[in-house]
């Protein structure tokens, strides 16, 4: 061999070599990252928690202390005004800065609000009357206090409706991750019955080339009648077709994977998956338990009751018989010097007591009232229905799964028949007691319980993940879904 050919060889093996390595085997949990990733259901479920989290940090943090500084470096006014006592013209100007410093805290256990303030000014004020013109410095330090009566907690329900909103987000994006695993598996496995069924067609090809070998040897040792020929021609191309239709429905599925769980539609893949294992043990009690317990629909129509219970509490103060206490302590001073404003201080007390009292709301209050209850109970006769519905699903889930379990070991049976059957109809063929056509038969039947035996594997595999989705128990690895 000369060097250009081993080096040409060379080449030709590293450019298969490459080819080889392209292509990217990805397994169930793989695909499953990938489309966490990618996936538009799962990225706008993460935005709607990230904007409940945050929601619930400001709300959070507007119940600690807030400081606020307002500050009025300047103002003027000039006015005149007629003086009915004096039955004079009068002018005034009035020239001033200010600035106000308050510390507010509000009370989440009695919704009041106690705040710390500071009035600061300053007032250069003159008057044409008796041509008088005044400089003052102010100082007005005062502690208050505000705090409502007769009426619900507006701060802490504020608080738990937050509270709630970003429960549901968290729930809510864990359901779309349980649909997403589902929707995932399915496309996942659809691809992997193709790949299998593209199998079964090559392996029927295999064997429509030899019956096709040996009815050719029959007619030209003048053994078998040439129809006999023709026939086999016939079904070996008609297997070649097979082979190619398969291949084209792989290339299909491949690309609708990809694009489901958000890989290159260009990137070369391939599916790995192990569905011949041993059946899962399935306790009915555990599924119901779990599910019962753990079941994201069942919370959130409990946040739904919660919800509607406060719409109660909310209707109840529509028009409602309210009061509010204000109470206020500090002390006040002034001076034409800025550091003799507390030499003579004043206290500066203030308490009052208010109320809202309505008089006629044209029913208003009790029919809102009457609505907010009305959604509490159909929220609760939802959570019995729910309720219902997953004793139901559970129970269909693993009935099923039991059934595929039958229909499983059924379908090895058949595989392992129509495998039988083949060989001994195979060998009757090529002893010329059998027809061509007989023996397309055999093939198609063996053809056909293969692809069934895959069926039922997969099937199981989906009834499998769907128990898994109704019971939030996972049964393969014998753990919470919900710790996950």
């Amino acid at each position: 061999m000369s060097r250009v050919t081993q080096v040409s060889l060379f080449l030709l093996l590293v450019f298969l070599s490459a080819g080889l390595r392209a292509q990217r085997a990805i397994n169930l949990d793989e695909a499953l990252e990938i489309a966490r990733e990618h996936s538009p259901d799962i990225r706008l479920a993460k935005l709607n928690l990230e904007r409940s989290r945050e929601l619930l940090k400001a709300q959070e943090a507007g119940l600690k202390s807030r400081f606020s500084l307002t500050l009025r470096p300047f103002a003027f006014s000039r006015d005149r005004e007629f003086n009915t006592f004096f039955s004079t013209w009068n002018t005034s100007e009035i020239k001033q800065s200010s600035g106000t410093f308050v510390v507010s805290q509000p009370l989440i256990w009695t919704d009041g609000t106690i705040a710390l303030r500071n009035q600061f000014n300053w007032r250069d004020s003159f008057t044409e009357y008796q041509n008088v013109r005044s400089k003052t410095f102010s100082n007005n330090l005062f502690l208050a206090y505000d705090q409502p009566i007769f009426t619900y907690n507006r701060t802490a329900l504020a608080l738990r409706d937050v509270e709630l909103d970003l429960e549901n987000a968290r729930l809510n994006y864990m359901l779309q991750e349980l649909l997403l695993e589902l929707n995932v598996a399915r496309s996942f496995y659809t691809v992997y019955q193709d790949r299998m069924s593209l199998q079964v067609a090559k392996e029927e090809l295999v064997n429509r080339e030899k019956s096709f070998e040996i009815i050719k040897n029959k007619v030209d040792a003048g053994l078998s009648a040439r129809e006999e020929l023709l026939q086999a021609e016939l079904d070996l191309t008609s297997s070649r077709s097979q082979v190619q239709n398969n291949e084209v429905a792989l290339a299909n599925a491949l690309d609708e994977f990809k694009k489901q769980i958000g890989l290159p539609i260009e990137e070369d893949i391939n599916v790995m998956a192990a569905i011949g294992e041993q059946p899962v043990s399935v306790d009915l009690q555990k599924a119901l338990q779990e599910g019962l317990k753990n079941r994201i629909e069942l919370r959130e129509r409990k946040i739904d009751i919660e919800t509607a219970k406060s719409n109660v509490v909310r209707s109840e103060a529509t028009n409602e018989f309210k009061g509010n206490i204000s109470l206020s302590y500090g002390i006040i001073g002034n001076d034409e010097e800025f550091t003799g404003i507390y030499n003579t201080p004043t206290r500066n007390q203030q308490a009052s007591i208010s109320f809202e009292v309505p008089i006629w709301d044209w029913g208003e209050q009790e029919s809102r009232i009457r609505a907010a209850v009305a959604s509490v109970r159909s929220s609760q006769l939802t959570l019995e229905e729910q309720k219902r519905d997953i004793i139901i699903g559970v129970r269909r889930a693993v009935r099923n799964l039991k059934n595929l379990e039958i229909q499983i070991e059924l379908a090895k049976k058949n595989v392992e028949i129509a495998e039988l059957t083949y060989e001994i109809n195979l060998e009757r063929y090529e002893n010329g007691d059998l027809t061509s056509m007989d023996l397309n038969l055999f093939q198609n039947q063996l053809s056909q319980k293969k692809i069934g035996l895959i069926d039922a594997l997969i099937n199981y595999k989906i009834a499998l993940l769907n128990l898994k989705i109704e019971s939030l128990w996972d049964f393969e690895k014998n753990k919470s879904v919900i710790n996950e």
